[in-house]
């Protein structure tokens, strides 16, 4: 499948096929909370996003910003070639229980050290994530963990017929 065609971003975008690959951690300088079950279940200024090309940014979150009881452990793993084996989690909040919702690289590989005590969410099983003021929806298809906003323009991986990009 060919490369589809970027979407040229406006003022105050950024298109994610000018992310890289290897893929980029940074910091954010917002606000990024997550609510499940009416609650809030994680509220951080501290926020890691990770960049990769054709993807929104995966945002991961210190575990200490998590309300206590709000991830537990759970089956399941996968393998980046970039950073490492990811663990999954569940999530809870209010009484609702979002399996597998989570992930985290406990040792990350060389150059991803930042995220070793992160957290990212997947977003549609949650009731909100927020980055800043505004609420993010979940990256297209069910695999990848990406939280689009009006900051990041596409298209992007994660749609049928998307997996060849």
């Amino acid at each position: 499948m060919r490369r589809p065609s970027r979407i040229v971003p406006s003022v105050g975008q950024e298109s994610v096929w000018d992310y890289p690959r290897p893929p980029r951690v940074e910091r954010v300088a917002d606000r990024v909370t997550i609510r499940l079950g009416g609650e809030l279940i994680a509220d951080t200024r501290s926020a890691m996003r990770v960049l990769e090309t054709s993807h929104p940014p995966v945002y991961y979150l210190p575990m200490s910003d998590f309300v206590d009881g709000a991830l537990s452990d759970t089956t399941g793993s996968s393998f980046c070639e970039f950073k490492g084996a990811a663990r999954y989690l569940d999530v809870r909040g209010g009484g609702l229980v979002a399996a597998g919702a989570a992930w985290n690289y406990p040792n990350p590989s060389r150059g991803y050290e930042a995220l070793a005590d992160r957290v990212a969410v997947y977003a549609g099983p949650m009731d909100e994530c927020t980055v800043g003021d505004e609420v993010a929806t979940a990256q297209p298809g069910g695999f990848y963990g990406g939280w689009v906003t009006s900051r990041v323009v596409g298209p992007f991986k994660g749609s049928p017929g998307t997996m060849g990009w």
